[in-house]
Order: C-alpha cells, then structure tokens, then sequence
C-alpha cells in the first residue's frame, strides 16, 4: 500500500464499499444517491479516483476494496499526527484530553495500549 491523502469525499465512499463490498457499481451508485446526495456521475468520478490511487478495485462492474478500513484509519491518524503535532503523540493526546478527565477505566485501557506499544 502506497502512502495517499483521502479527502472526505474518498473516505465516506471507502466506508460504504467496506460497509457493501463486494457491491455491484450499479447498487453502489443506488447507495450513494440515498446517503451522500451524489449523482450518478460523482459517484463514477469518485470510484475512478480510489482506483487511480489503488485503494479500490472496479472489475466487471464488482467493486472492492483493496485496503482495509485498519489500515487507511492507521495511516489517515499518523498523517494528522504528523502534520499537526510535528509527530508528537503525547502533544496530540494533550490536546484531545483538553481539560476533559479521564475515568479509570479509559485511564487503564490507556495505560494497558502504551504498555502494550511500548518499544
């Protein structure tokens, strides 16, 4: 998998084919007219675009994923991670927390993932 920048629209389409897939174009068209709004022709740009950056495959009308939703959520986070808090997780914590507390529980899970990533 190759390193890409999803705008919304790529991520909420990528959520209805791992939602769908594997989805018949056609239905996913139906889909994305009922959820997104989108117009027949968006929907097609839209699918062109995720396969131009190997994130979906459109073979015989079948359309599925080619990457995960762990995978693309992992790489969207570093991304914002980065880009935001110059890749400083405990930054970004600090800054999601924002004055909010923790109860002990969310504090534990906390504790057990860093213990658990720890290099």
């Amino acid at each position: 998998m190759s390193n890409y920048i999803l705008c919304d629209s790529d991520y909420r389409l990528l959520e209805l084919i791992w939602e769908h897939a594997p989805v018949p174009s056609g239905q996913l068209v139906k889909l994305c007219q009922a959820r997104l709004g989108w117009k027949k022709s968006t929907t097609y740009t839209q699918l062109k675009r995720l396969c131009d950056k190997g994130l979906i495959q459109n073979e015989n009308a079948l359309v599925t994923p080619l990457v995960s939703r762990d995978q693309v959520q992992r790489q969207e986070s570093n991304y914002f991670v980065e880009r935001t808090f110059q890749g400083s997780l405990p930054g970004f914590v600090a800054a999601f927390l924002g004055g909010k507390t923790l109860s002990d529980r969310e504090a534990e899970e906390l504790k057990a993932l860093i213990d658990q990533h720890r290099g």
